[in-house]
């Protein structure tokens, strides 16, 4: 039998699935938008978001008249409702059932063997971490003198933060730094991320071209594997690392870095999303790639993390609304990409400095990188969908991967073209 236990976001109904080392389901499981108009509601909400662990809120709860998306078990939805109502808060129901959002993701992976995977990868269907690191080693043997294999750090439980470097140039070449899935259960994230390796591998428009050949690529599309794989094994809307802490596991890993460390927007309680863990760096995944990054000091000129979702782009700081120095080049570099982002398909991202157009959330990679190794640059991309997408927002159907990396990719080049304008990949 499993030790697996359940935590705080897990109903008590899937503790069957979970000690019997089953896949967790949320059957009738209902999805709710809600939105807060005042302060008073903002705190009905705070308060229920630690009160019961059958209702599972998908975003933090932080401001006013911004949309949640709230998971409620099926024997808790009358109370859920009750609460909403004698407060007067603004509802919407948007899934009668969650399960069947999650299965159709298990289903794309599931469409074709592993023995097919050997031999093919593409962008129609999300993969397990074994097919996407056997893919990365079948580019290093495809591409020797383009493409390096790279050990980001290791696990807890012991498996490789494996990436790529991709240089196609013999002389130093100034790098972009990517990292991916530092949350489990953001698919779409690492997806997009393996989308990039091969457009800059295999893409004949010259725009891509372009940025393939005149810089160094460092990109990790699964940096927390162990909550990865337990998304595909047990649980599709697990969020952290699998770290045990008592009767808890794992620690939120953007919140964990040694920056501004548990200062606001996140939480003391391991059982809780956005636990910070017991120390800056206590996950050996964000002390082992902290230390990877630290040694490439120097040669990193533009830092960027793929999240999902909501359609934002982010740049410092979450533990406050001041701004970094450069401010003025983070808004026109922002201004460039989200307006490259919106040409293919019309899509809409909005955003800015973390704490004010998402939320407080102290700890974050991106904001470690750009106090600590010299990388004046650095964004955080929330993916696909937006609040106002049919989509629940971690179940994105595997059908708008493509169209996410194709302008993804729009955007990056864009971003990078505008970021050698201000002259910061000569520094």
């Amino acid at each position: 039998m499993s030790n697996i236990k359940i935590v705080v976001g897990f109903c008590l109904l899937l503790a069957v699935a979970l000690c019997s080392g089953e896949r967790a389901r949320y059957d009738n499981y209902r999805v709710y938008k809600v939105t807060a108009t005042n302060s008073a509601q903002l705190e009905v909400l705070k308060n229920l978001e630690s009160a019961s662990d059958s209702i599972i809120f998908l975003n933090g709860v932080h401001w006013m008249d911004k949309p949640l998306k709230i998971v409620v078990a099926p024997h808790k939805v009358a109370d859920f409702l009750e609460i909403l109502g004698s407060n007067e808060i603004e509802y919407q129901l948007l899934e009668a059932n969650l399960q069947t959002r999650l299965d159709s993701n298990y289903e794309e992976v599931a469409k074709s063997s592993t023995s097919d995977r050997a031999t093919s990868y593409d962008w129609t269907k999300y993969y397990g971490l074994e097919d996407t690191y056997r893919w990365l080693q079948q580019l290093a043997m495809t591409y020797p003198s383009v493409v390096t294999l790279i050990e980001g750090g290791k696990s807890y439980q012991g498996r490789s933060i494996l990436g790529v470097k991709i240089s196609k140039s013999k002389s130093e070449k100034p790098g972009i730094f990517i990292e991916a899935g530092i949350h489990a259960r953001e698919w779409i994230a690492g997806a997009t991320a393996t989308y990039l390796i091969n457009q800059l591998l295999t893409s004949q428009e010259e725009s891509v071209k372009q940025i393939a050949e005149n810089y160094n690529w460092y990109i990790f599309p699964h940096v927390n594997p162990d909550g990865f794989v337990y998304t595909h094994t047990t649980d599709r809307l697990w969020r952290k690392t699998r770290t045990p802490y008592g009767s808890c596991f794992g620690a939120d890993p953007n919140r964990n870095w040694g920056f501004e460390w548990n200062v606001v927007g996140s939480s003391n309680s391991p059982c809780s999303d956005t636990y910070a863990g017991p120390s800056a760096f206590s996950e050996i995944e964000t002390r082992s790639l902290s230390e990877y990054i630290k040694s490439l000091q120097g040669k990193i000129h533009l830092y960027i993390s793929f999240h999902s979702y909501s359609q934002f782009l982010l740049y410092p700081y979450g533990h406050t609304g001041t701004l970094p120095v450069n401010s003025e080049d983070f808004k026109r570099v922002y201004d460039v990409s989200i307006a490259a982002i919106k040409q293919r398909y019309g899509t809409v991202y909005t955003g800015g400095n973390i704490y004010d157009a998402i939320y407080p959330a102290s700890g974050g990679s991106i904001d470690w990188a750009y106090e600590n190794v010299g990388t004046k640059l650095v964004f955080c991309y929330e993916l696909r969908p937006s609040d106002s997408d049919p989509w629940i927002g971690f179940e994105l159907p595997a059908n708008q991967i493509i169209p996410t990396g194709e302008e993804t990719v729009d955007s990056i080049t864009a971003m990078v073209n505008e970021v050698e304008k201000l002259g910061y990949f000569k520094n």
